[in-house]
């Protein structure tokens, strides 16, 4: 039986040599030619298969160049099915080929068979047959077929491991699958081969599924068993010589292309260590206090478990009884906080610390994707630094702008070169979801320069078309459970709501004036400070980022347009998100609006002109004129240095000057005493009344204090009344009338101990004076609250009779939140797995140039 397919071409001597091999030796049965490929017939495709001790398929001579180096083997354990040669009588008692195998290691299968019948295996290497591969016999070839091929091959495996087990030994086998095949997908995920994860469960699940097929093959080895297994041994491939072959496969012969980083020989950590030195003098004061306040600084919780608690599906620590998903921000806080798990609100502080170091760290590296100059990495990192957005975010204490400012240049670097390999896609993809946390109101933008990306990868790149793809699926998969939520109660615009306490700072109006400013890079009305120190007009500040902003425009001139231009896109699509975002609210704190953060625009914005301008720089600038290059580096950094100098000095003055809103605390937004008291359980609710001039402003916090990883954009974007807030808003009502009865004992229900009226704030008129001392006094006259006195935050209560616990999650909601969990961790666990480097992906990134898109010389 001469076993041929349409795309096998024998030499015409093949036969002949088949055949007098078989002749040779009685007790061969399998004779196997050489295998060469159709187009290279120098190229061997097999010569001989084994197995390793876990049955996996071992080609002993797959892709070497044919050099007569192996035409004196002879005697193997199994052959590739294309082209052997079987005796007629040998393959009606062996049973043929095993159509369970699906196409894979058929050849194998019916060599281990035959050496169990106690004949003999060879091969052949005078006799050669050109193979295409084209998928009738064995396995196709091609990128397209990669899963097709692991499906197969892993169906073979798994059926051939419960075939050749002893008896006893195959329920374990059945009962390891399932296990195996979820440590076989984090292996999958690791070494960067996630089109394999799907056909390793088809695999595993058919092979358990089909225990008729599995009887049949024992059967049928049973039927012509006459030697034991051990017989086999001596031709398996040893651990030894496995891990000899994967040395020699990890090899690289070509000397790498990718120059050295020079982070140290090229002043990146000196320019680091430089802005720590700076930072450690403007802003070293702050490590002196517990807690950073002011702006949109609010503590964290006491530990580390209330932290992932905050970040949580479920019941939330704001609100009367509001239950539902949690702001993606507040996983990144906890994260962060659980950096400092003793003190969870001091990680902040360091952060402000560093923030400057940080910086400059991510924008060197995000430089070393544009130019190989270690001046122009320089003069990058600190064009980052110095970004008007970034100081302004420090200035008025907004985390989730300092955090965003921080991520955008890892994400640039990261996301640049997604469409090379599955290590920067993986991180590039959590990058994302840390960054639209940050910031959602760039998710348009996102996904505007997401789908351009698409496209070009798709028309110049394709094999990279499923890395982008998946760095918007761990972003969807988190983002779900708060899209859902808005969408279904009609808010859609809530979610591109700045995450973390609303607050409105000095951000610029939507008149031509703050539209300039905007342009310019500014995103308050104060640009760089300058307006409180100067008193004057600051119409020419704006002036100061003209040199930055021409060298952008101009690098679309340069022989590396393509690059320029995909930087200039970033940057308009950065600036339009801001001009979009500017005088536009749809979050409020209480009654009053409060715009959305046009700063977060313009730090994507940044990202373009910067890279665009360090590369009119590096290739706009002809060698016999290289001179220039520091001189337009240092003329760029110089002019920002005078944009920003006021806002780079602001803590030095302080918050008396007017020029920072940053503080020293609160260590809590309730009195000292609830605090203590809610510290370590946020089952104690408190119920925080405020009379202004707009009404009656109500409030429960659970816990000790209200957090910045409680914080919701869901509660502070509804327009609408909940059922909760209609009854928080009768129990206020009823607590400041005196006529009301049995009001305490309905706040006991609820799970709230205290009643905290707040002090009044300055420049209160006798109006709202005489509501708050009337709230005060209907208060005293409650029965069932004591009074605890007066406290820094305000009146303070607290209600003497037995509280019921807070309402717990039913059954429905319990589920929810265990989806919601497992769905988010598993797609950032996914991500992560993908994201960490190995020995292939590290040989991959030195083979291809660390710059990104055509340069002079060559392709990028």
């Amino acid at each position: 039986m001469w076993l041929l397919a349409q795309d096998t071409a024998p030499d015409p001597d093949a036969l002949v040599r088949l055949a007098g091999a078989l002749e040779l030796s009685p007790s061969l049965v399998v004779a196997a030619p050489k295998l060469v490929a159709w187009d290279e017939r120098d190229m061997i495709l097999s010569l001989g298969v084994s197995m390793n001790r876990y049955g996996g398929t071992v080609e002993l001579a797959a892709g070497e160049l044919d050099q007569g180096q192996h035409d004196g083997d002879s005697d193997v354990l199994g052959t590739d099915v294309r082209g052997v040669l079987v005796r007629r009588d040998a393959w009606t008692s062996l049973g043929g080929l095993d159509p369970a195998l699906g196409g894979a290691d058929e050849g194998l299968d019916l060599g281990v068979r035959a050496r169990l019948a106690g004949a003999l295996v060879s091969v052949v290497p005078a006799a050669r047959v050109a193979v295409a591969g084209d998928g009738v016999a064995a396995m196709a070839r091609g990128r397209r077929r990669a899963r097709r091929r692991a499906f197969a091959t892993r169906t073979a495996q798994l059926h051939r491991r419960l075939a050749y087990a002893p008896a006893l030994a195959v329920p374990l086998h059945w009962l390891s699958f399932l296990p195996l095949a979820l440590w076989r997908t984090l292996l999958h995920l690791v070494t960067k081969m996630p089109y394999r994860v799907l056909p390793e469960w088809g695999a595993t699940l058919l092979v358990m599924a089909r225990m008729a097929a599995v009887a049949r093959a024992r059967r049928r080895i049973r039927t012509v068993r006459t030697v034991g297994w051990s017989r086999l041994a001596p031709l398996r491939v040893s651990r030894a010589e496995m891990r000899l072959r994967w040395e020699g496969d990890g090899a690289d012969p070509e000397a790498p292309v990718r120059p050295e980083l020079r982070f140290f020989t090229g002043g990146g950590a000196w320019t680091v260590l430089g802005a720590l030195a700076v930072s450690a003098a403007l802003f070293a004061p702050l490590l002196a206090w517990p807690v950073l306040g002011g702006g949109a600084l609010v503590p964290l919780r006491a530990n580390v478990a209330q932290l992932w608690q905050d970040a949580a599906w479920g019941a939330r620590p704001l609100g009367l009884d509001a239950v539902g998903p949690a702001d993606p921000f507040s996983a990144l806080v906890a994260l962060i906080g659980t950096l400092s798990p003793g003190d969870p609100s001091r990680a902040f502080v360091v952060l402000w610390v560093l923030a400057l170091p940080l910086a400059v760290l991510g924008g060197w590296f995000a430089a070393t994707r544009v130019t190989d100059s270690a001046l122009l990495r320089i003069t990058a990192a600190l064009a980052w630094a110095l970004a008007p957005t970034f100081l302004a975010s420090l200035v008025e204490g907004r985390p989730a702008g300092v955090l965003l400012h921080l991520l955008l240049p890892w994400l640039f670097f990261a996301a640049s070169v997604a469409h090379r390999s599955w290590a920067p896609a993986g991180a590039a993809s959590v990058l994302l979801v840390a960054v639209l946390a940050c910031a959602p109101s760039l998710a348009p933008a996102v996904v505007v320069l997401w789908s351009a990306a698409l496209v070009v990868v798709a028309l110049v790149a394709g094999r990279g078309v499923a890395r982008v793809v998946w760095l918007l699926v761990p972003s969807i998969v988190v983002f779900a459970p708060l899209v859902w939520t808005q969408v279904r109660t009609g808010n859609p615009w809530g979610l591109l709501a700045d995450p973390g306490v609303p607050y409105a700072g000095a951000e610029v109006s939507a008149d031509p004036l703050g539209r300039a400013l905007l342009a310019a890079g500014f995103p308050t009305s104060d640009p760089g400070g300058w307006a409180t120190l100067t008193g004057g007009p600051v119409w020419w500040v704006g002036l100061l980022v003209a040199p930055l902003a021409v060298l952008a425009v101009l690098s679309v001139l340069t022989p590396r347009w393509v690059a320029a231009s995909a930087l200039v896109v970033i940057a308009v699509s950065g600036l339009a998100t801001a001009f979009a975002a500017v005088g536009i609210a749809v979050s409020f704190d209480h009654a009053v609006p409060v715009p959305l953060w046009p700063g977060a625009g313009l730090s994507l914005a940044w990202v373009g002109v910067v890279g665009a301008a360090v590369i009119a720089l590096d290739a706009g600038i002809v060698g016999r004129a290289s001179a220039l290059r520091p001189i337009g580096a240092l003329l760029v950094l110089g002019t920002l240095l005078v944009a920003v100098a006021p806002a780079l000095t602001a803590q030095i003055q302080g918050a008396g000057a007017g020029r920072s809103v940053l503080t020293n605390g609160p260590v809590s937004t309730l009195p000292a005493f609830v605090a203590a008291e809610g510290r370590g359980s946020t089952g104690v609710g408190t119920i925080v009344l405020d009379p202004r001039a707009d009404g009656l402003r109500v409030d429960v916090v659970w816990g000790g204090s209200a957090t910045l990883s409680g914080q919701s954009t869901v509660r502070s974007t509804r327009t609408t009344p909940t059922a909760a807030d209609t009854e928080l808003a009768a129990l206020a009502a009823d607590l400041v009338t005196p006529s009301a009865d049995d009001v305490v004992s309905r706040l006991a229900a609820r799970g709230i101990g205290f009643v905290l009226l707040e002090s009044a704030p300055a420049g209160e008129d006798d109006v709202i004076r005489g509501a708050r001392l009337g709230a005060a006094t209907s208060l005293d006259q409650r029965d069932l609250l004591d009074p605890v006195g007066a406290t820094s935050r305000g009146d303070l209560w607290r209600v003497n009779t037995a509280l019921q616990p807070r309402a717990s999650l039913d059954e429905h909601q319990s589920n929810l939140q265990r989806l919601v969990a497992a769905g988010s961790i598993g797609v950032i666990v996914v991500a992560l797995l993908l994201a960490v480097p190995t020995a292939a992906s590290r040989r991959v990134a030195r083979r291809t140039p660390r710059i990104v898109g055509p340069t002079p010389g060559g392709s990028r």
